[in-house]
């Protein structure tokens, strides 16, 4: 379970003391501290793997896109800040974020092309808090990696099975398109990527 420590708190406040050089990683959600569960092995090594093929990809194609180790995301219309497993930056975009350069934050969806969660205890917020954030940032794709299950029904199907949920924005909404077993990953930023559900779940079996 996250723990959290109710004592509303503002974005500046946040950030202040973020990180507490613990180790631990912390995000705002609606003003409140939110300590992130210790990820898995698992989980870690589907993070590793993605960013591998990321970086392969936007320089085969000579994008400047970057993937930072700590960045934060915050929505304009709330006091939160996000810190996604995969952010990818669009990093000429970056001169014109005003939180970047003194807090590592951005705002703007012209500098985010593309983030990823990897689903853990905590799956709730992935699918419907972070969802809604990220869409009304207006980010264009997002990736939810269920790569043990763990969503509820009404988001990745009865019976339970591991999925990728990949939100593209359209129109301002998001569309949700599912991948799971041998489907082949259809992304919008990138349409060449050769990589299927199945290998992002077994990552650990997979060389890049």
């Amino acid at each position: 379970m996250i723990q959290a420590l109710r004592k509303l708190v503002t974005f500046d406040e946040f950030v202040a003391k973020y990180p507490d050089n613990t180790g631990e990683r912390y995000e705002l959600h609606d003003g409140v501290i939110v300590k992130m569960p210790q990820p898995t092995g698992d989980h870690e090594e589907i993070i590793v793997f993605l960013v591998q093929k990321f970086l392969l990809e936007y320089s085969r194609i000579s994008l400047r896109y970057g993937i930072p180790k700590t960045v934060l995301v915050k929505p304009l219309e709330n006091e939160s800040a996000y810190s996604p497993d995969v952010l990818i930056l669009n990093l000429p975009n970056l001169i014109n974020e005003p939180l970047w350069k003194k807090q590592s934050t951005v705002s703007q969806a012209e500098s985010i092309p593309l983030v990823v969660e990897v689903v853990s205890s905590n799956w709730r917020d992935d699918y419907l808090k972070k969802a809604a954030d990220y869409e009304a940032v207006g980010i264009p794709e997002y990736w939810i990696v269920d790569y043990a299950a763990l969503g509820g029904r009404r988001f990745i199907g009865n019976p339970k099975q591991p999925t990728v949920s990949l939100y593209t924005l359209i129109e301002g909404e998001y569309q949700v398109s599912q991948f799971r077993g041998s489907d082949r990953i259809i992304s919008p930023t990138f349409p060449e990527l050769n990589l299927t559900a199945e290998q992002i779940f077994q990552a650990g079996a997979y060389s890049v």
